[in-house]
């Protein structure tokens, strides 16, 4: 899609106070939100190819347009040492369902101290800390799926 066609698009977003608007053209689909997400041009959905419409704008909002790529804008992350998944699968804070997690946040752990398991492949890996410090964050939910390098404890 053309530089001019997407300022255009932005502008009418603005002037006529629209809170979402996502236009398919051809194979390409752009999306505007004014929460601060933008999605750019991207393979329409196979839904998109059935119908043969597009969604429309939604509700007002006041605006402040962030132009980002396909990916969300994610908060950031404390700062500290970031301990990443070393493999896929699936994060557990505790040994067992009901048993104490193994950190807190908060918590002083020492390098080795375990962190979490990660279930691969009906395997269970712990998970230890690389370094002193103290937990500042634990980035994922208990049974939630994990891939490689995904950060999930940050320790100050």
């Amino acid at each position: 899609m053309d530089l001019r066609k997407l300022k255009k698009l932005i502008e009418l977003v603005e002037e006529y106070n629209i809170t979402e608007l996502e236009i398919t053209e051809g194979e390409e689909k752009v999306r505007i939100n004014k929460s601060g997400y933008l999605s750019q041009s991207y393979a329409a959905a196979p839904q998109y190819y059935q119908t043969g419409t597009a969604p429309t704008a939604s509700v007002p909002i006041n605006i402040a347009n962030t132009i980002a790529t396909e990916t969300e804008v994610k908060p950031s992350l404390p700062e500290g040492h970031i301990v990443k998944s070393p493999m896929v699968g699936t994060f557990y804070r505790s040994s067992a369902p009901g048993a104490k997690p193994f950190v807190e946040t908060g918590q002083a752990v020492k390098a080795g101290d375990t962190l979490c398991i990660i279930e691969a492949m009906k395997l269970l890996n712990e998970i230890e800390a690389d370094k002193d410090g103290i937990i500042k964050a634990i980035l994922l939910e208990n049974g939630q799926p994990v891939e490689y390098g995904e950060p999930l404890f940050v320790i100050g």
